[in-house]
């Protein structure tokens, strides 16, 4: 097992988005969920949706579960962390939007950098694999037992991309069948080991990379599309948006129109080949 617990900067750079959820919230497995439904209510199109690591409360993560639930799909948002995300104000202080950074002093930068690996390590620790993984197999089995639903998809950005790309696994064999989605997607995931996290990819898998991501170099990139080619049988892609950093499907700059378009594109990649998987 890869736990892959870093010190960069993971998941922290972008916007935080305006706009009201129109979901609801209940308790699913035993963990607080954000629900958000499509016009007919059917949960034949199921998603799980596994956010990046300030959780099931940020607004933009709510807003992109209505964007997928208004596309046709029955999407839940679990808080894996249960009670622990990271403050938003994290965000905002670490890495704010590249138009206030440029107007930070060099002790304001010095401070904000500080604050990285003794927030963001121990975090890490935390959630790591061996305590995320087996909450979001049994989410996703107590779905499977769910009436109504039918196959299962994952989306998941940054901390919770790995987690999609893990679940395209398919069923853990370790302890009985557990987990394990009919489809998946995955926006900037990071921490991900090559080519421990994608050899075993069993299920239909599609990525969004920036070409600015911190977080995957060239090189990093570049060997995850060797593998993922070599398997011929396996539907998959792999999809490029230039001059994006890491968390732009999630957290873009709407007052950038480039930046926004790339988000909208990333979202229509989730959703097209989602609706083509769980068909």
């Amino acid at each position: 097992m890869s736990e892959n617990i870093g010190m960069s900067s993971c998941c922290l750079s972008g916007a935080v988005h305006e706009g009201k959820p129109s979901g609801r919230t209940d308790t699913i497995g035993g963990l607080d969920t954000y629900i958000a439904e499509p016009k007919d209510g059917a949960k034949t199109k199921t998603v799980v949706l596994i956010s990046d690591i300030f959780g099931w409360e940020f607004t933009n993560t709510r807003l992109l579960a209505d964007e997928y639930a208004k596309a046709g799909f029955y999407v839940y948002l679990p808080d894996f962390h249960k009670g622990d995300s990271l403050p938003v104000s994290f965000l905002q202080n670490v890495e704010p939007p590249l138009k206030k950074q440029a107007e930070l002093s060099m002790t304001e930068k010095a401070t904000n950098a500080a604050m990285i690996p003794t927030t963001l390590g121990p975090w890490l620790v935390t959630h790591r694999e061996g305590v995320s993984k087996p909450l979001i197999d049994g989410f996703v089995n107590t779905l499977r037992m769910t009436p109504g639903t039918n196959k299962i998809g994952a989306v998941g950005f940054c901390w919770g991309g790995r987690y999609a790309i893990l679940q395209a696994h398919g069923p853990s064999q370790t302890q009985g069948e557990v987990g394990g989605v009919d489809a998946a997607f995955a926006a900037h995931p990071s921490l991900v080991a090559v080519p421990g996290d994608f050899d075993p990819v069993s299920k239909p898998l599609s990525i969004a990379f920036g070409t600015k991501d911190s977080l995957v170099d060239d090189k990093t990139r570049g060997g995850i599309i060797d593998l993922m080619s070599k398997k011929t049988e396996l539907p998959h892609e792999i999809r490029i948006y230039d001059d994006q950093v890491h968390g732009f499907a999630l957290r873009s700059d709407w007052s950038s129109d480039t930046d926004k378009k790339a988000m909208d594109e990333a979202t229509r990649q989730g959703i097209e080949w989602l609706h083509k998987y769980l068909a």
